[in-house]
């Protein structure tokens, strides 16, 4: 195998079928997200409640996530990972249901708004799971002298899923409206059940099963604090994402401001993911290992740019490219991030840090939703953008001060020396 085939990772039979389990389930999520938010904010035309919709799902995902993680190291992770679509397929049906003009015809909207909370409020307990389940899974399939590669091509499905979905659930809406949006989401998770039922049941690694909750928990936390490298790749990607969260009022902008309706709302909303998918693809070719540090700040210092003139932005096209240029830096902070994770992670931990991961991460998408829809409640919508991403610029310069091992990253000498160890 040659050391630099950008296919490595594609050789491997079963990650073919976790690549495409993933892309179904982030295609179905996004898609459903996206339509939620589209039919919360028609009802109520207030921008906080986009960002009460990020707040449902945190609170369970955070609240959660440090137990998550230790079941999932546990667990056996392909039969873990199989209830969790299962209870996102359900929670896709009560969505469908929410919709119907003929159920809810003799409901008020106010009921059916806190109903669609309620079950995004679920989804959070599901996704609590999910994000370590995936991220432990990923390393029982492959090789670990592929997991660059991997992590690349695993990066790039999800932005595929993260791609399409959104960009459909716009034309969807327009074309079958919210309610048959609903069922094809509801399709979509049914594929990936199909597709991971042809995945093995993998071993479980965790030598310590059975192990008292709470010190399994303090363990994890323990690892990720005491190494700097993680922490502040973490800590870099919580606060650029916290504020950088202008994606969440993406129905202010799409109906209000540059009034290009859904159409436009699904083309705003899938141009980073275009743009990242363009990375991820770039990437498999030419790794971003070597000084990975440095593009990694420098890459979030660019998407905090490109926020900002996202929000300045009155003309459609500009702020279509300013999106699509945050999704190229968005990309590279996502190869480098889960390269990071995948390299630094010890087997028997993986479950618990990535619900670290998630807590910082992940839950950090829902949480820069309602800081976004607070702000822009507060400042106005274009001032809570231009606001969030002027933070992120100034995090990017504060993490690269007090966290010089990241800066000074190179991944490019772990793998050679992991390399030279396993030869």
């Amino acid at each position: 195998m040659s050391k630099n085939d950008p296919y490595a990772a594609l050789r491997y039979k079963e990650f073919n079928i976790f690549l495409l389990v993933r892309f179904a389930m982030v295609f179905a999520w996004s898609m459903q997200f996206i339509v939620i938010e589209w039919e919360v904010y028609s009802i109520t035309k207030n921008p906080l409640s986009l960002g009460i919709i990020g707040l449902m799902e945190v609170i369970p995902a955070v609240s959660l996530a440090l137990f998550a993680g230790h079941i999932v190291d546990q667990k056996e992770k392909k039969k873990l990972l199989f209830k969790c679509l299962f209870g996102f397929s359900v929670i896709s049906i009560g969505l469908f249901l929410l919709t119907w003009p003929k159920i809810i015809s003799g409901y008020e909207q106010n009921y059916i708004l806190y109903a669609i909370y309620g079950l995004v409020f679920l989804g959070g307990i599901v996704r609590a799971f999910m994000g370590p389940t995936i991220f432990s899974l990923f390393s029982l399939i492959v090789p670990k002298k592929v997991y660059p590669n991997a992590a690349t091509w695993s990066s790039s499905v999800w932005q595929m899923g993260a791609v399409l979905g959104p960009a459909l659930a716009g034309f969807s809406i327009h074309w079958i409206g919210v309610h048959w949006s609903m069922c094809l989401i509801f399709g979509f998770s049914l594929v990936a059940l199909i597709g991971l039922s042809q995945i093995s049941t993998k071993p479980i690694l965790n030598p310590n099963i059975g192990e008292n909750v709470f010190k399994s928990l303090r363990e994890g936390v323990k690892f990720v604090i005491n190494t700097k490298v993680i922490l502040g790749a973490l800590t870099l990607d919580m606060i650029a994402v916290l504020f950088g969260g202008a994606v969440a009022l993406l129905p202010v902008f799409a109906q209000d401001i540059l009034k290009v309706g859904p159409e436009g709302f699904g083309v705003l909303r899938a141009a980073p993911a275009v743009g990242a998918l363009l990375t991820m693809f770039t990437s498999a070719y030419f790794p971003l290992n070597k000084n990975a540090g440095l593009k990694l700040l420098l890459a979030v210092f660019l998407f905090g740019a490109s926020i900002v003139t996202f929000g300045m932005s009155n003309i459609f096209w500009i702020s279509v490219m300013a999106l699509f240029f945050s999704g190229i830096t968005d990309g590279i902070s996502m190869v480098i991030r889960q390269t990071i994770l995948q390299l630094k992670t010890p087997d028997h931990m993986r479950g618990r840090v990535a619900s670290v991961n998630s807590m910082f991460i992940g839950s950090s998408n829902e949480l820069g939703a309602f800081e976004s829809g607070l702000t822009a409640k507060l400042m106005g919508t274009v001032t809570a953008v231009v606001f969030g991403g002027t933070m992120t610029m100034i995090t990017v310069a504060s993490t690269g001060v007090f966290f010089p091992k990241l800066r000074k990253l190179d991944l490019q000498k772990d793998m050679e020396d992991h390399n030279k160890n396993n030869m």
